[in-house]
C-alpha cells in the first residue's frame, strides 16, 4: 500500500515544477467546467490555472460571486447558470428562483445552462418533498429550459455517474433506475430542445465508447465535456490508444476539454500547498493522460477502488494512469478548437 502525502498528491509530485514539462503542446486550453467560488481559494487557482495553461475558464460559480471574480480573472472567465444550492427552500430555488436566476446570470454575459440530473439527485428531490424536482423533464425543468431557448442560450447536463456506482450506490433500480434508462430522459431533451447541448463527463459514460458514439451519431446538437479527472483517469485509461483516438478524430469539434476543479475557500483550512496540490493535481492528470505516454499509478486517490472491492483497494489507492499521447491536432481541438467553435471565443 502507497505511502500517502495527501488524497491530491499521494506520490509526492511536485505539482508546480511539472508544470513546466508539459511541453508538448504549448497552445491555449479551454476549461469548460470548473466550479470556481470562494476568493481566497479562487486565487489560488488563478496560480495553477496560468501554470497549466488555461487560458479561458467556465465556472458555476454562485451568482453572488461573480463580481469579484471578474475583478480577478477579467474576461478570462465566463459563468454557467446554475441554481442556488444553498436555499433552504430547495423547491423554489430549483423552480421560480431557478428562472430569476437565468436571467439574471444571463444579464451578466452568462450563455450556458446547467441542468444537474445525476440519479442522487432523486434523494434530494425527495428530501425536497417532491420527487420529480430535478428530473430532466419535470414541469420546472422544462419552464427553465425554455427561458434558456429564448434567451438564446445552450444547455449543459449531467445525466449520469461511473459505473461503480451503478454496481454500489445506485443497486438499486428500482430508486434510481439503470444506468442505461438515465438517457432517455436526455435524448427527449435533445430532441425538444435543439439548441447545443454539452453532456459533462464525457457524457456520463466514459466506460463505453461505442454507446458514446451511437449517442453522437444521433444527435447532432450534442456535445461532451472531459471533465471528473478522476473518472476519466480512471476509464479513459483502460481504453486502448488507438480507439480513444479513433473517437476523437472521428468526433473532432464535439468533444471539449474540462476538469471538473471545485473551489472553495474551506479548503484553505489546512496547508495553502495542499490546496494548490488539490487543483493542480487536475490539470496535471488531465494533461498527462491526453498529451504523455506516462504509465503508472494516478497521485490522486480513488475512492471509486475501495468502493467496489474493499477487500484489495483502501480509500488511498489510486488507478493506474496509461498516457495516450494524442496528436497535436487532436489536442487542439480538444483543448480549444471545439470550445472555440461551440462557444464563439478565440483562445488565440
Amino acid at each position: 500500500m502507497t505511502v500517502v502525502c495527501s488524497p491530491a498528491n499521494r506520490l509526492g509530485l511536485n505539482y508546480r515544477a511539472l508544470a513546466t514539462s508539459l511541453c508538448r503542446y504549448a497552445g491555449p486550453i479551454v476549461d469548460v467546467h470548473c466550479h470556481v467560488n470562494g476568493p481566497r481559494a479562487a486565487r489560488v487557482y488563478r496560480t495553477v490555472r496560468d501554470l497549466y495553461g488555461i487560458t479561458r475558464t467556465y465556472s458555476m460559480s454562485r451568482l453572488e460571486e461573480i463580481p469579484a471574480l471578474r475583478d480577478l480573472f477579467g474576461d478570462s472567465i465566463q459563468f454557467i447558470a446554475v441554481p442556488d444550492f444553498s436555499d433552504p427552500d430547495r423547491r423554489h430555488a430549483h423552480g421560480p428562483g431557478f428562472l430569476e436566476r437565468i436571467e439574471q446570470y444571463h444579464a451578466l454575459g452568462s450563455r450556458i445552462v446547467k441542468f444537474w440530473s445525476a440519479p442522487r439527485a432523486k434523494d434530494y428531490a425527495r428530501e425536497a418533498g417532491d420527487p420529480t424536482l430535478l428530473d430532466l423533464e419535470s414541469p420546472w425543468r422544462i419552464k427553465a429550459a425554455q427561458l434558456a431557448e429564448q434567451l438564446g442560450m445552450m444547455f449543459m447536463v449531467h445525466v449520469a455517474d461511473p459505473d461503480t456506482w451503478f454496481a454500489t450506490r445506485y443497486a438499486d433500480a428500482a430508486a434510481y433506475g439503470t444506468k442505461l434508462e438515465q438517457y432517455a430522459p436526455l435524448e427527449r431533451m435533445l430532441d425538444r430542445f435543439s439548441g447545443p447541448w454539452v453532456a459533462a463527463h464525457m457524457g456520463g459514460w466514459p466506460e463505453d465508447l461505442d454507446f458514446l458514439d451511437v449517442l453522437l451519431t444521433r444527435h447532432d446538437n450534442l456535445f461532451f465535456d472531459s471533465s471528473a479527472t478522476k473518472w476519466m483517469v480512471r476509464e479513459l485509461s483502460k481504453h486502448s490508444r488507438d480507439d480513444l483516438l479513433a473517437f476523437l478524430i472521428k468526433w473532432n469539434g464535439r468533444i471539449l476539454f474540462g476538469s471538473d476543479i471545485v473551489t472553495t475557500d474551506e479548503h484553505l483550512t489546512s496547508d495553502e500547498r495542499e490546496t494548490f496540490d488539490l487543483y493542480a493535481s487536475r490539470y496535471w492528470a488531465l494533461r498527462t493522460l491526453l498529451e504523455t505516454d506516462y504509465e503508472g499509478e494516478s497521485p490522486i486517490a480513488d475512492p471509486d477502488l475501495n468502493m467496489v472491492d474493499p477487500e484489495k483497494f483502501s480509500e488511498d489507492d489510486a488507478p493506474i494512469l496509461r498516457g495516450k499521447r494524442l496528436p497535436t491536432d487532436v489536442l487542439e481541438s480538444l483543448y480549444h478548437g471545439a470550445a472555440d467553435a461551440l462557444l464563439g471565443q478565440s483562445s488565440d
